[in-house]
Order: structure tokens, then C-alpha cells, then sequence
């Protein structure tokens, strides 16, 4: 049997294949056959440049119908794709191409000549760019030549891709995604959230990530239907085209930015099955308006690069805000200390094990085996707790615990008690040092326009609902938080702004 991801995808294409695959808004499409036929050309040169089943093919480039055909090409050629997010400069680049190892660097044009050097000290044999305006690129060499239909056999425990953690406490680690684990996640999935022939998908997400590249791709290629394909959020757009979709995958940022929208209506949204939110966490206060305005409850999820998505608000039943559900079918989670110890009815790190879990960190076993269970179960790193249906409700990161005068505050806890308060936007909470307590809690705050709130009138209402302990040392207010590209917020970069000032903290 061959395990390729590809080939499974091929199982599920329309009957009919000239059934339209994505549509841009510029009004290009591309059909299955299309997809089938670009997929294989693209392999045949792939093949010319010498990539062989296990060979990393790295990608650094923009959005568009090509690029996705690429990986879908790396894939039935039996390759491991590694994208890099397009943000990356030419240094951070050289990094992933040093610890990669490739067989080949697809990359935008303009960075072509200052990675040369990189790439020639990785080893890499060639630097391709996409686009069929420039000569010798990966679109001209693909329609100069014949198409490759074939698929290569892949084992289930073969790699199909790489994708780079982010690094922020180190460097970045290369989790390694074989086949079946992104199979296993995308048929659960595909079965968890109901889709049906029917369904038109918004794709409104970077694909250098597991949330645009895998979710969101690999359920519409599961369900053999098709999706407008849109090169970035624009709410404007998304507007236009919610009466003729069914499905809307995004972050929050999504969800915030439609609801300051004055066409985002319930008749607007009449045609839309589904709208999910994940890779940051949803605020409760979103979740409520967009159901007041919309009529729809938006489905919140959660998952990380090491194993896909873990868990899931249900499709049918009670969607809690602040929850991110149940675990998926077939996937283990539980919530245990710091030394393993499974906790109930208190926070504690979650832990996952299922077909959907990585391989490991490439060129990093020393790291795998640190963060995985001799029982398989691999240490998210992420605070948690379940209640005694199995919900989960996620705490934050285990760095971002702040322990003050000898207590241990969760940030998630403080954050979602500010958020609450009239005139606020969004919140964020660290910890910054202090000669007394050791760290202090300081919160990050946006206020709504207008809003007149400063910051012993936010600390005076959170009298009651929080301990002292708990309750911020020190408010500083922003006009916006920083953010990755998939919305979450960046606490790290709050650290490194903030920890070399100094502060009069409330005693």
C-alpha cells in the first residue's frame, strides 16, 4: 500500500475533474485537472534537479495557486517539504539551510543573489524561483517539458515535510511530519467538522504554516471541493464572498477585524456553515459578539506544529467560549506536573499522544527525548485543564508562568479577568523582574476608542475578582500588541522591550 499523502488525496478528487479546484480574486481558477496536471510537471523538474524521495526541498515564497501545487508536487515525488515564513531575512534563512540541508531552495527573486553564499555552504545544488516571468524558474522549466504522473510509494513513517518552531527560547527545531501523521489528522478532521460536497471553503490564511497549509488545504483537497484561494486577509473581500462559501477558517484577528466591518450581518452569513478560529487564543468577548451579530458560534480549536490539531470544539453541542473542546478521535491528552504526574481539578502541562504526534526534531534527538514520555506522550508545554468531560481550557505557555513572591500566577487567568472590564480591548500579562517578589505581574493593555480608563481605575476593578497576588503591579498602556503572522500575540518581544526599563511598581 503506498501511504503517500498525495495518493490519498487522489482517492478523494471529483468525479468530475475539470471541477474547480480555487478561484483568486482576481477571478483566475484552477481545476482538478489542472492541479493534477501543474502537480506533475512540477515533479518532472524536481526530478531534473536530482530530488529523490527524503531530500528537503525549502521554500521561502509568496502565496499564489503555484506555490501550493509545489508542495503537492514535493509530496508525490516522495520530497519533504520545509516552507519558511516569507518574514525571515536572509540570515534567519541561511540558518534553516545550514540545518536542512537541502536538495534544493526555492526562493523569491529578489533574495536569490544575497542566499547564494548561504546555500553553496549548506551544500544546496540549486536556488529556484517560482514565477514563469523569470527565465529559468520553477513555471518555465515545468511548461517547457512533460507532465510526471507518477506518485512514489511512501512508507506511513516517511517524512513529508519539516516545519520550523519558532525559536523564541532557543533555536528554532525542526519538527519532522511524516505522512500518516498529517493523513491521520486531516481524515479526523474532515470527519470532526462535517464537511460535505457541497462545502466552498475561504482561504484567507499564509500556507508557510499547519493552519493555512495543512488544516485548511488538506481538508478541501479531503473533501474534493474547492475554495477561494485570496493571498491575505481583507475584510472587504471576505464580505463579498461570505454568500457564496460555506466554510471560513482563520485567527481571531480575523473574526475582530470582520466584526468592526458594518456589512457583517446574520443575512450575510445565511449561506456559511461554519466559521473556526485557532493558533491564538479567542476572546470570550468575540466569541459573543460575533454570535450577536452573526448568529453563527464560532468553533475554536487547538493544535501546534508538532501534532497538527489535538482538540476541538464539537460540531454538534455546547461550544464554551474560552474552551477549545475535546480531543480529536484517536488522540490522547491528559494534564500532569512537572514530573508526570496526571492532575485533575488544577492547572498542569498537557500532554498528547496519538498518529497525529511528530516524529521528532530533526538532527535533535537529544530535544525529542526530552520532551517525550517513555509512554510515548509528548509535553506541549502549554498550561492546561480539563474538567469532567474531558473539556479542555488552555492557561498559557509554561514560560509565561510568573511566579511572584513564591506564587505561581497564570497570565491567561489575570488576562481574561482585564479583558472583562468595560474599555478594554485586548490584554497581555507578564512577568518583569522585582527586587522583592522576584517577578511582578505587569499587564500590556489596548483600550477601545474613547475609552477613559487609566490604570488605578483597571486595577480598582479588579477587586474582588482577582487575589493581590494575582492583580497587576504595573498597567502600561499601548496602541496595539505585537503579533506573529498567525496572530498571536508576541510576549517575547514584550520582555525584551520592557525588562530593561525601570518601573515604580504598586507595592
Amino acid at each position: 500500500m503506498n501511504h503517500n499523502l498525495f495518493a490519498l488525496f487522489q482517492t478523494r478528487f471529483p468525479r468530475d475533474p475539470d471541477w474547480r479546484f480555487l478561484e483568486t480574486p482576481e477571478g483566475r481558477t484552477l481545476s482538478y485537472r489542472g492541479l493534477e496536471y501543474q502537480s506533475a510537471c512540477l515533479q518532472r523538474v524536481l526530478k531534473e534537479q536530482s530530488v529523490a524521495p527524503g531530500d528537503r526541498v525549502v521554500v521561502q515564497i509568496g502565496k499564489s495557486p503555484l506555490a501550493l501545487t509545489l508542495y503537492l508536487a514535493c509530496l508525490r515525488c516522495g520530497a519533504v517539504y520545509v516552507p519558511l515564513n516569507t518574514a525571515y531575512t536572509p540570515r534567519e534563512v541561511a540558518y534553516f539551510l545550514a540545518d536542512a540541508a537541502p536538495r534544493v531552495l526555492v526562493a523569491r527573486p529578489e533574495v536569490v543573489d544575497v542566499l547564494t553564499s548561504a546555500a553553496a555552504e549548506a551544500g544546496v545544488a540549486q536556488i529556484l524561483t517560482l514565477d514563469a516571468r523569470d527565465e529559468g524558474s520553477l513555471a518555465a522549466l515545468a511548461d517547457a517539458g512533460s507532465p510526471d504522473h507518477s506518485v512514489a510509494v511512501r512508507d506511513q513513517h516517511d517524512l513529508a515535510a519539516i516545519l520550523y518552531t519558532s525559536g523564541t527560547t532557543g533555536r528554532s527545531k525542526g519538527a519532522m511530519l511524516t505522512h500518516d501523521n498529517l493523513a491521520s489528522n486531516a481524515l479526523a478532521l474532515h470527519r470532526a467538522w462535517g464537511f460535505v460536497p457541497e462545502d466552498v471553503f475561504i482561504h484567507a490564511l499564509p500556507i508557510f504554516h499547519v493552519h493555512g497549509l495543512f488544516v485548511a488545504t488538506h481538508c478541501v483537497l479531503l473533501n474534493g471541493s474547492g475554495m477561494f484561494f485570496l493571498p491575505n486577509f481583507d475584510a472587504d473581500t471576505i464580505i463579498d464572498l461570505l454568500p457564496r462559501a460555506t466554510v471560513l477558517m482563520g485567527v481571531p484577528t480575523f473574526y475582530t477585524r470582520l466584526l468592526e466591518h458594518p456589512n457583517l450581518t446574520a443575512a450575510r452569513c445565511a449561506h456559511m456553515r461554519l466559521f473556526i478560529a485557532g493558533s491564538a487564543p479567542l476572546l470570550p468577548d468575540t466569541f459573543k459578539a460575533f454570535e450577536q451579530r452573526t448568529g453563527h458560534r464560532i468553533l475554536e480549536r487547538y493544535g501546534m506544529t508538532e501534532a497538527g490539531m489535538i482538540t476541538s470544539n464539537p460540531l454538534h453541542g455546547e461550544r464554551i467560549p474560552g474552551t477549545v473542546g475535546f480531543p480529536l478521535p484517536g488522540v490522547e491528552v491528559r494534564v500532569c506536573d512537572r514530573d508526570g504526574r496526571q492532575v485533575t481539578d488544577a492547572v498542569g502541562i498537557l500532554e498528547v499522544r496519538g498518529p497525529n504526534l511528530f516524529k521528532g526534531y530533526w538532527r535533535m534527538p537529544d530535544k525529542t527525548a526530552t520532551e517525550l514520555r517513555p509512554d510515548g506522550f509528548f509535553m506541549t508545554g502549554d498550561l492546561a485543564t480539563t474538567d469532567t468531560h474531558g473539556r479542555v481550557a488552555m492557561i498559557g505557555r509554561v514560560k509565561d508562568l510568573i511566579i511572584s513572591g513564591g506564587y505561581n500566577v497564570y497570565p491567561k487567568e489575570v488576562e481574561n479577568a482585564i479583558d472583562e472590564i468595560a474599555g478594554v480591548t485586548e490584554s497581555a500579562v507578564i512577568g518583569l523582574q522585582h527586587a522583592d517578589l522576584g517577578e511582578a505581574v505587569v499587564a500590556v493593555v489596548t483600550l477601545q476608542p474613547g475609552a477613559n480608563l487609566d490604570a488605578a481605575g483597571l486595577i480598582g476593578r479588579l477587586e474582588g475578582k482577582l487575589a493581590r497576588f494575582k492583580q497587576p503591579k504595573k498597567v502600561i498602556f499601548v496602541d496595539a500588541l505585537p503579533r506573529n503572522a498567525m496572530g498571536k500575540v508576541q510576549k517575547n518581544e514584550l520582555r525584551t522591550l520592557l525588562s530593561g526599563k525601570t518601573f515604580i511598581f504598586i507595592a
